[in-house]
């Protein structure tokens, strides 16, 4: 992980690039370059895994093992020397045919051209609003091979200084009726530029990049609107329905919650009624208790007046 944020710095501080005028328009991706620069470091680092052997040939193509997460993409590493490359070309890398007087810049011995075929990929990281690929986008990008097991990697510019680079697409998909397919090209800043496709779809450019070919993107006809009248009366139906059910659960809750209280209420009176004859017992006279019957009841212990018969009167 360490390697490829740190990859992925040096490139962003050392790759210059330039666009060459070509047919179409220029205009800025629309899409964020970030996921796809990531990506662009983490297949560089497979392709330079697919050199992990004891003897590599300059010139040969070395097809690198893609993990599980990214079946479908392909990605492949060619050694080459400086001057082969620029006196010789190569006659065809995958989809790209490479000619005499390509360059690269700064200067190095050995570079190996890393290329790449997003199938599936290609909208996820480069999704181009108003546009549908007719191809999958085809990568080639450069890199110093100095040192294939070291970090940091640096990113080269290469430019064809004479003929162009030629990509020539095999997997095209039909062109849509009243539509016409354009080449698209993607450079690593992000910005787009449009040409028109040569025979046998074919595109070329004078730089890396990414390429693929794209048309202009049919709007769908609106669907027909259903009848207003049954349409809403539905939707009336059914918000009524939940009206009401919302009002009887509602209700419910709220007429629990009432009885919850006056239960509560009057407990509260009970327990405090209690506690006021507790204190008044507390604070009075006690009286004895004695037994009539089967009950207890309070009983005086003295007599306040004592009666006095009519025969012991002495005035």
């Amino acid at each position: 992980m360490m390697r490829l944020l740190g990859s992925l710095w040096m490139l962003h501080l050392l790759m210059w690039l330039f666009w060459m005028p070509r047919s179409g328009s220029s205009q800025l991706a629309d899409f964020s370059m970030g996921a796809a620069r990531a990506l662009d470091a983490l297949l560089q680092d497979y392709a330079y895994h697919a050199f992990d052997r004891p003897r590599i040939t300059t010139g040969v193509i070395y097809d690198a093992n893609i993990p599980l997460n990214l079946t479908g993409i392909k990605v492949s590493g060619l050694r080459l020397r400086s001057g082969s490359l620029r006196t010789h070309g190569f006659k065809m890398y995958k989809e790209f045919q490479i000619p005499v007087g390509v360059v690269e810049q700064p200067y190095v011995e050995r570079l190996v051209l890393v290329y790449q075929n997003l199938a599936n990929y290609s909208t996820k990281y480069y999704n181009l609003s108003g546009y549908m690929y007719l191809a999958p986008v085809l990568g080639l990008l450069a890199y110093d091979a100095s040192n294939l097991s070291a970090t940091n990697l640096t990113e080269l510019d290469i430019k064809a200084s004479g003929q162009p680079i030629s990509i020539s697409f095999s997997d095209v998909k039909p062109l849509p009726v009243g539509s016409s397919a354009k080449c698209v090209s993607i450079d690593l800043q992000g910005s787009l530029n449009f040409s028109n496709v040569l025979s046998d779809n074919t595109c070329t450019t004078f730089q890396q990049g990414h390429f693929s070919i794209v048309t202009e993107s049919i709007a769908p006809s609106p669907a027909p609107v259903s009848p207003p009248i049954i349409h809403h009366k539905g939707k009336k139906n059914k918000s009524r329905v939940w009206i009401i059910v919302g009002s009887i659960v509602g209700g419910l809750i709220l007429m629990f919650l009432l009885g919850l209280v006056i239960v509560c209420a009057r407990k509260y009176k009970r327990k405090k009624k209690m506690q006021q004859m507790e204190r008044a017992t507390e604070v009075g006279e006690s009286l004895q208790m004695t037994k009539v019957g089967s009950t207890k009841a309070p009983a005086a212990t003295v007599t306040r007046t004592q009666p006095t018969l009519e025969t012991e009167y002495r005035p």
